[in-house]
């Protein structure tokens, strides 16, 4: 029963140290948060003591954990999403793969290890979220509708003159697509000009 009691701690701790890394991501409004890191972990940790513990005879141990590994890219690449030439989603891929090597920790009784390798995928992810936020750049897509090329030419122009950075445009039909490269502490202030620039327009930014 002592074992068994160990067992459980062990996918407790597991799905904990997920949940931690997912929480942030949550709290951040990305593709996979508390709840998918948690069961990512909790799921690694239980692999892990099934390939030690639930075979008897020569068996190899740490077969059932590079299964683990390679089969959590599947998930991972789920929450990869490329949509309007950007792709989004890596970080928390990577953050999904993360937990489940801290699971697989935690299945090994390698707390420590397990607990440091949380606190270190967090502060990462915080700090250059600060980081990111204060001195950062992003690109941001505008759609603008009903628009000729003529007028596309006159908006083009003024946003130039506005000292904007424009990556890229198109034109399809009566709607163009503007790509913005952006600093991210300006950001209110650039969409504020935007909007006064495009007045008048159906205008959809992403």
């Amino acid at each position: 029963m002592e074992i068994e009691w160990n067992f459980i701690l062990r996918l407790f701790i597991a799905g904990i140290l997920g949940g931690l890394i997912g929480f942030e991501r949550e709290f951040r409004a990305k593709e996979a948060g508390l709840r998918t890191h948690f069961i990512v972990a909790l799921g690694s940790a239980l692999f892990m003591l099934i390939s030690q513990y639930a075979f008897t005879g020569r068996f190899d141990a740490a077969r059932v954990a590079a299964q683990v590994v390679s089969g959590i890219g599947f998930i991972g690449a789920g929450v990869i999403i490329f949509q309007k030439n950007v792709v989004r989603g890596v970080t928390t891929a990577a953050g999904l793969w993360v937990a489940a090597a801290i699971g697989l920790a935690c299945g090994a009784g390698m707390y420590v290890v397990a607990i440091a390798a949380t606190l270190f995928t967090i502060m990462c992810l915080e700090t250059m979220h600060i980081i990111t936020r204060r001195y950062g750049e992003k690109s941001v897509m505008v759609t603008i509708s009903p628009v000729t090329g003529e007028q596309l030419t006159g908006i083009l122009d003024q946003i130039r003159k506005s000292s904007f950075e424009i990556d890229s445009f198109s034109l399809t039909d009566d709607s163009a697509s503007i790509t913005l490269h952006m600093r991210q502490p300006n950001y209110q202030k650039t969409i504020g000009k935007l909007l006064e620039i495009t007045k008048g327009y159906k205008v959809e930014i992403s």
